[in-house]
């Protein structure tokens, strides 16, 4: 399965980076691109690891919120 380089941009914006097999290459553009954005745009960039393009795009747009899950 591949990796998938995504910029998240306000407000959750996703943007296709890149497709990329190996995980230290992933790894490398995701790094790269953190470091040339500057903080305060609110840009982010993610690397998820999926079968498909929608599946990742599927998983990164659900909020951080949404993650958390309530127990009664």
């Amino acid at each position: 399965m591949p990796y998938f380089v995504y910029k998240i941009a306000p407000p959750r914006r996703l943007e296709h980076l890149a497709t990329v097999e190996r995980y230290q290459d992933a790894r490398a553009t995701v790094r790269n691109r953190r470091q040339a954005e500057p903080r305060e745009t609110g840009v982010e960039y993610r690397l998820i690891f999926a079968r498909q393009q929608g599946e990742a795009e599927k998983h990164l747009a659900v909020t951080d919120d949404a993650r958390v899950s309530s127990e009664d």
